[in-house]
C-alpha cells in the first residue's frame, strides 16, 4: 500500500483531500540517542479504517531534532511494525518521505506518514541510520509506540 505523507505539517493527504492529524497528547513518545531526539505522535484514522474488512489505519507525525554540536544527515530507516497477533513486518529504505535530511545543530525535520494493520492494535518502532559531518555513522532509536484503536479493549504499550 502506498503511504501518503506531508513534510513539516500535521496534515495527511488521503482520499484526495488534506486531513488534519490531531495527536492525543497522552500518546506522544520521545527518545534521545546520541543527542538526537525523535518524537512520535500516532493517531488512529477512523475514516480511513474498515474494521469489518480487517483494515485499521494510523498516521504518525515524527520530529527528528539535532540537540548536538555536529551536523548530521539521516541516511536510512528501519521500521519494525508488529500487529496484535505478533506478526512482524520490517520496512527498510533510504531516508524518510523521499529525503535524506541534513540537520545542523538545533535544527529539526518533521514529517507525517501512516501505516495500515490487519488488527485493531499493534506496536511500531525502529531506528534511523545517520552520518555526521565528519563521516561517523551511527544509529538512533525511534521510540516504540502503540497503535491503539477504539476497537481494542486495552492499550498495548
Amino acid at each position: 500500500m502506498l503511504i501518503p505523507f506531508v513534510k513539516n505539517t500535521r496534515r495527511l493527504f488521503l482520499k484526495g483531500r488534506m486531513q488534519d492529524m490531531t495527536p492525543d497528547t497522552d500518546s506522544t513518545y520521545a527518545q534521545t540517542t546520541k543527542q538526537i531526539t525523535v518524537t512520535v505522535d500516532p493517531v488512529f484514522l477512523e475514516e480511513e479504517s474498515d474494521p469489518g474488512s480487517g483494515l485499521f489505519f494510523w498516521a504518525y507525525h515524527v520530529e527528528i531534532k539535532n540537540n548536538g554540536d555536529d551536523t548530521v544527515q539521516l541516511i536510512s530507516r528501519h521500521w519494525r511494525i508488529t500487529n496484535a497477533m505478533g506478526a512482524l513486518q520490517e520496512v527498510r529504505g533510504d531516508g524518510v518521505v523521499g529525503e535524506q535530511p541534513v540537520l545542523k545543530p538545533g535544527e529539526a525535520f518533521e514529517y507525517t506518514s501512516g501505516t495500515p494493520l490487519s488488527t485493531s492494535s499493534g506496536i511500531m518502532g525502529g531506528n534511523y541510520h545517520m552520518i555526521s559531518s565528519g563521516g561517523r555513522t551511527f544509529d538512533i532509536n525511534i521510540p516504540t509506540f502503540s497503535l491503539d484503536s477504539p476497537y481494542e479493549g486495552h492499550v498495548v504499550h
